[in-house]
């Protein structure tokens, strides 16, 4: 079942309606795409509260030829769409990756360098509209990652990468800035075929001791959208009944 852009998004609309109200679209972020070399700017979802700036985008890895390419297919709402007609990727990779961007102190207001926050990522493996299986995790404090990092002032694909747990640790507590592009095949559950079409959600947010103080999310229409698999016709009413009896049962003891 192929499910329009527009159908896709309205679902969507509660998980998304978190970061709207500061979420710019089709966005550059601060101060530049530093990883690798020909990445340009521009496409991400971004998020600019507290002082911290989170982006998102969609990008299509790759094309017909295996090459990678500076195509978003932004919609302009926080989705992204390709095609499985323009691509030809490996078997363990989506056609598609999403790149991130975390700048904690993205106008000099905050104050906070990486490790000063924690931050929580979230891709969600479930090619129907609902958010189903996710794998979460902070992709900062961890013990080694060969992210990008710089400042407000670093330049096109000029971040820095670590060499060493040492390394990585200094830059997290020496940066303010770190982006990386990444590919739903890196991290799939078992059984997950990265070449499955559907939609994809991932959400990238920023805490400081818990409280959430910046975050954006995007959603990725790869192909046809299947339809979520329904629950039997019995089983609402059979909730329901057992719902209602507990509700009895708590209105007996009171």
């Amino acid at each position: 079942m192929k499910i329009t852009l527009l159908s896709t998004t309205l679902a969507l609309g509660c998980f998304l309606s978190t970061s709207l109200m500061a979420t710019t679209f089709d966005a550059n972020v601060t101060s530049d795409v530093i990883f690798g070399s020909g990445n340009v700017n521009g496409g991400f979802t971004v998020d600019q509260s507290n002082g911290v700036e989170i982006g998102l985008r969609g990008k299509l890895r790759y094309d017909l030829a295996g090459n990678p390419q500076n195509i978003f297919n932004s919609n302009g709402d926080g989705t992204y769409t390709f095609d499985p007609a323009d691509s030809v990727a490996p078997a363990t990779r989506s056609a598609f990756n999403f790149e991130w961007s975390i700048n904690s102190d993205f106008d000099g207001t905050s104050g906070f360098a990486l490790n000063d926050l924690t931050y929580l990522l979230s891709i969600d493996y479930d090619p129907t509209i609902a958010i189903g299986s996710t794998v979460d995790f902070d992709p900062i404090n961890i013990p080694f990652a060969d992210h990008a990092f710089g400042n407000n002032t670093t330049g096109n694909g000029a971040g820095t990468q670590a060499v060493s747990l040492a390394g990585y640790t200094a830059l997290i507590s020496g940066s303010n800035l770190v982006q990386n592009s990444w590919n739903l095949g890196f991290f799939e559950p078992a059984g997950f075929d990265p070449q499955t079409e559907g939609f994809y959600t991932i959400s990238l947010s920023a805490f400081d001791n818990g409280r959430q103080v910046s975050g954006t999310s995007i959603g990725i229409q790869f192909g046809d959208v299947p339809s979520p698999v329904p629950l039997p016709a019995s089983l609402p009413l059979l909730l329901g009944a057992i719902g209602g009896f507990g509700l009895l049962r708590r209105r007996k003891k009171d």
